[in-house]
């Protein structure tokens, strides 16, 4: 990382620039070769021919962007009733994605709900609260769990109250017993049989071991 003081002002090298931002060095680039839209400061070579950019003018352009980034992601629907339960369509209108495809693995993996179909896959619902807390925790807002002008909130049940697959789960750690397996592998297995994401798979596991009699 390069920084040097030219008459008493700070500056850095695109290095710099990463580490001062916490940005990928790909990303400092495409801010610069995109400066005529993204607002990123034009630099200045020294007497050798080396680029630089000014230090606080760095720190302006990054905060700038880190707030219109929060903007965007503050934009979602908030209507409706916290309490009513969503599938990952209305999910991702909410937050205002293109597709259901995008939802984060943070609200993929907790369901409030969960419906097994007739052809055995599953069906995941979200409360509108659940997806509300989800969009404010990306933002580092405090989620009320509410609709906006309401006072009242009702606590999200532990994520996977009543869950069906908890079943799955201590089916699948009763045959393992019964083989004298211990738990490795299971969550693989059970990650296909169900569907779902191996970390998912293994929580399952935890909370049905804990659930059985010792």
């Amino acid at each position: 990382m390069g920084r040097h003081t030219f008459g008493g002002r700070v500056a850095v090298d695109r290095a710099g620039v990463a580490a001062h931002t916490s940005a990928a060095r790909r990303t400092v680039n495409l801010w610069h070769r995109n400066r005529a839209t993204t607002g990123f400061p034009d630099g200045f070579t020294d007497d050798s021919g080396r680029e630089w950019f000014w230090l606080d003018q760095i720190t302006a352009f990054h905060t700038a962007h880190q707030k219109a980034k929060l903007a965007e992601l503050t934009t979602i629907d908030r209507s409706g009733d916290p309490d009513e339960l969503v599938g990952s369509g209305e999910a991702a209108k909410i937050l205002r994605y293109g597709s259901y495809r995008n939802l984060p693995d943070q609200l993929r993996d907790q369901p409030d709900d969960i419906e097994i179909l007739s052809d055995g896959r599953l069906r995941r619902r979200w409360y509108r609260r659940t997806v509300w807390a989800i969009a404010d925790a990306r933002t580092g807002r405090q989620s009320t769990g509410r609709t906006p002008g309401t006072t009242n909130s009702v606590r999200k049940p532990h994520p996977y109250a009543d869950d069906p697959r908890l079943q799955t789960a201590a089916e699948l750690l009763a045959e393992a017993r019964e083989a004298g397996r211990d738990r490795r592998g299971l969550g693989v297995e059970l990650a296909r049989r169900l569907g779902t994401s191996q970390r998912t798979a293994q929580r399952l596991l935890t909370v049905a071991e804990s659930d059985q009699p010792s």
